[in-house]
């Protein structure tokens, strides 16, 4: 798969195949239930709704990583302040999504999908050594989930054009990030569907 051009992997190459009998896709945080993405990113939302699509037809998991915080005591909300407040619409994934009763839904406190969820016991049984990972805030949910999936071994794929970023830093820092201390393979919304075909 082609890459988006922001720095250079070097150990798993650019001709290394997607066993997709190994793969799932990781939604993060893309939130918002009926009233939409964050303004600005209806493009990344777009794009990540075609690529769950995609994956579905193709027999993929879909994962589904949503913030859902408690407001009384989570330390996160004293940080940021109210957001993905646990059953609220705005702590569900997009509306778009279409959520299908295959879908798996993993609710965290923390940036990290990782931290304290089963997600790695689940892909686990479901036998996944690679991720296709996507979402918003580049620089923080999905920066940090990353960094979770390469601790514990996994590969990713990142669409970078179904990522988006609104809270802190540049996009373009971040997928450099992830590219240069994750040996995540960045690509395009397109080069996933490609591989999804």
């Amino acid at each position: 798969m082609p890459y988006v051009p922001v720095a250079q992997n070097t150990p798993w190459q650019q001709s290394d195949t997607v066993d997709l009998s190994k793969t799932a896709v990781l939604v993060i945080d893309i939130l918002g239930g009926q009233s939409g993405v964050v303004p600005g990113l209806e493009d990344m939302g777009r794009n990540a709704v075609e690529i769950v699509k995609a994956a579905r037809a193709k027999g993929l998991p879909v994962i589904f990583t949503n913030d859902a915080h408690e407001p009384a005591f989570d330390k996160e909300i004293q940080l940021w302040g109210n957001h993905g407040i646990v059953g609220t619409d705005a702590a569900q994934p997009l509306a778009a999504f279409d959520l299908q009763p295959s879908d798996i839904m993993i609710p965290k406190r923390r940036y990290d999908g990782f931290f304290q969820t089963d997600l790695d016991l689940t892909l686990r049984e479901l036998g996944v050594d690679t991720l296709i990972a996507f979402g918003c805030d580049t620089n923080i949910c999905v920066l940090q989930t990353l960094a979770g999936a390469y601790f514990r071994g996994y590969k990713t794929v990142v669409p970078a054009d179904a990522c988006g970023t609104f809270l802190i830093g540049t996009q373009e820092g971040g997928l450099e990030y992830f590219t240069r201390c994750y040996d995540s393979r960045v690509v395009s919304t397109q080069d996933v569907l490609g591989l999804l075909a």
